[in-house]
């Protein structure tokens, strides 16, 4: 008697099967495996995103932030001074112009991230003290008929010398922090000062509390700088203001092969010399050419929501200053 239909079609089935099976099973079904070319497709992409970078190394990004650390624990005594040796000096007016550029007014409640050695905060602190004192100067100057006592017990009211205005200092080293608070007492600054351990990716403060918010050659070492600054939109007021200052992208060829040429060739050895630290300023060399050009860090900033982002670049693009609004 002949089989059924149906068992003569699933024995030629179990039969064709059997041989896609010796010859190494069907194109989709190798595909789909982990070994096959899109698992290994997915597994690479996996790979990829838990790496990142530290200077030229390829690290996992756990491993980053603890490397960061210890770069930062190790050059945090020197760090002022390498800063001098380093730029010549140049740094200084970088920072300047950055309280230029921003500008504070009395009242002003500023939030200045990764500035452990307070360099931001007291610039800050100084420009609103001497924005509040002219504005004292010209109350007074409209009030002539004040008698001396008034004028002095004015001037002699130390909880209004700053209008107001606040500082919080943001920094994940302790030793950075360390350094900063021991600077302000030599340099005997004491009111709207308030010093915060915090990460830059999940920073300890509630919504829509500072007016301005900095960060200065702090962010290319996050390892996700794009959750710092969705961290910076969201702790900004309405109208608040991010500026950032950062190494960037020199735009003159003959500089840049110079500045190359003292990058590498110059910085680790001064870091050797004044900080017994050459790997450390190996790696800061290392992470300026790793980070975003001044373009592309501009529309970083805009996908994380802030409005009206500018960038100025400042000697030649050694460094740049990239501004945006919380609107």
């Amino acid at each position: 008697m002949a089989a059924p239909r149906s068992c003569v079609l699933w024995s030629y089935c179990v039969r064709r099967w059997s041989r896609l099976m010796r010859t190494g099973g069907p194109q989709w079904l190798h595909s789909s495996l982990p070994g096959g070319s899109l698992g290994v497709r997915l597994l690479s992409r996996e790979k990829q995103a838990t790496e990142t970078h530290f200077g030229f190394e390829t690290v996992s990004e756990e491993e980053k932030g603890g490397k960061v650390y210890q770069v930062f624990e190790s050059v945090a005594k020197k760090y002022d001074v390498m800063n001098d040796m380093m730029s010549l000096g140049i740094h200084r007016i970088w920072k300047d112009m950055l309280l230029w550029k921003m500008n504070p007014l009395p009242g002003t409640q500023l939030l200045d991230v990764a500035g452990g050695t307070g360099d931001i905060a007291f610039r800050f602190l100084n420009y609103v003290q001497a924005q509040h004192q002219r504005k004292q100067k010209r109350q007074l100057r409209a009030q002539q008929n004040l008698s001396w006592e008034e004028i002095a017990k004015k001037y002699q009211n130390e909880e209004d010398l700053l209008g107001g205005s606040r500082v919080m200092i943001c920094d994940i080293n302790r030793e950075m922090l360390k350094v900063g608070k021991k600077k302000a007492l030599d340099q005997g600054h004491k009111a709207g000062l308030a010093w915060v351990l915090g990460d830059a990716e999940e920073l300890p403060f509630d919504d829509h509390k500072f007016d301005v918010y900095t960060i200065a050659f702090g962010i290319r070492n996050v390892t996700h700088i794009d959750q710092a600054l969705q961290e910076a939109h969201r702790v900004l007021k309405p109208g608040g203001r991010f500026l950032c200052l950062e190494f960037s992208k020199v735009n003159n060829p003959l500089i840049s092969r110079l500045y190359d040429l003292y990058s590498f060739q110059v910085i680790p050895v001064l870091g050797e010399v004044i900080a017994g630290d050459w790997k450390s300023y190996q790696y800061l060399v290392e992470s300026i050419r790793k980070f975003p050009s001044q373009e592309e860090f501009k529309e970083m900033i805009e996908d994380a929501g802030f409005q009206k982002v500018t960038y100025e670049s400042l000697t030649s693009g050694i460094v740049a200053i990239h501004s945006g609004f919380k609107l």
